[in-house]
């Protein structure tokens, strides 16, 4: 992926270095009526709300309780992440043309598409949707329309979850702003108004649908960045295609040992993951995207 020396996205947020404030004290529901912190799952555990909107809210909505209540987050001036930063420069690199794409895509509809701002943190840290940690992956938070994202989930992108590359952890970021374009379609709210009104098997499989949605857009997005900027090399569309397989319920309850239940997917299989994600490098239309509507 040619990403060097491409334009650089200034809504991004570092906040590593910081201190992740002290925790929210709220209670995590979780399946089968056992609590769960955020804080002591490891990532092996969590990996089926990795590439999701923030745990806490996906937890809150799976339990039919509320999601965590919002919170004035304290004002602080916000530090841009150092000129020398690779890895910081590439997911603000990243950022910037999902900016650019979604923008020309909603002018095109007669709407102004909403930038969202991706924070930068290390263990943990506070967001609008409670307290946000590292262990549970990259989320999307609604109430305060930020991506956040620890940089070392790459690494475990790469050596655990055995999907390697650049254009994979691209994947990660579209996938992310992909909620956010949820968000500002509507999806997410129509989404909230499900709590407590339907079982947790009914709200997994919402969940898995807004899941492949947001990598049906992830897929969007690539269609159009490569077309403007012609910047994916050999085997680029592979890594990503690949994370998704990697990522998928059933491949992650293998890999954990564990047997697959499809009535407890959140984000769907392998193969809906790929198709989903094919689906939109493929047509390169968001109204290809409408998984409520396609089995």
């Amino acid at each position: 992926m040619k990403w060097e020396g491409q334009r650089q996205s200034d809504n991004v947020e570092d906040r590593r270095g910081e201190g992740g404030g002290g925790g929210l004290g709220l209670p995590v529901r979780a399946f089968g009526g056992r609590g769960l912190s955020l804080g002591t799952v490891a990532i092996a555990l969590i990996a089926g709300w990795i590439f999701g909107i923030n745990p806490l809210t996906v937890l809150g909505l799976l339990s039919g309780g509320g999601a965590p209540a919002a919170y004035e987050q304290p004002a602080a001036p916000a530090h841009r992440p150092p000129a020398d930063d690779r890895n910081a420069a590439f997911v603000s690199t990243v950022l910037a043309d999902t900016e650019d794409v979604w923008a020309a895509v909603f002018k095109a509809s007669g709407k102004n598409y909403e930038r969202p701002t991706l924070v930068l943190f290390s263990n943990a840290t506070r967001t609008a949707c409670g307290q946000g940690e590292a262990a549970a992956g990259p989320f999307y938070c609604p109430g305060d329309h930020k991506v956040y994202i620890d940089l070392g989930f790459f690494e475990t992108l790469r050596s655990r979850l055995g999907a390697p590359g650049d254009f994979a952890q691209a994947y990660v970021i579209a996938h992310e702003v992909g909620h956010h374009v949820q968000n500002l379609m509507g999806v997410t709210e129509r989404m909230d108004r499900q709590r407590g009104r339907v079982s947790e098997a009914q709200m997994n499989a919402l969940s898995v649908r807004v899941e492949l949605q947001a990598d049906c857009l992830a897929g969007v997005w690539a269609h159009h960045s490569q077309q403007s900027k012609g910047w994916l090399e050999k085997g680029d569309l592979e890594e990503a295609l690949n994370a998704a397989t990697q990522i998928g319920d059933d491949t992650l309850q293998r890999n954990a040992g564990r047997r697959v239940v499809p009535e407890s997917f959140t984000h769907g299989s392998s193969e809906q993951r790929m198709s989903w994600l094919k689906r939109g490098m493929a047509s390169g239309d968001i109204n290809q995207c409408n998984t409520f509507a396609r089995s």
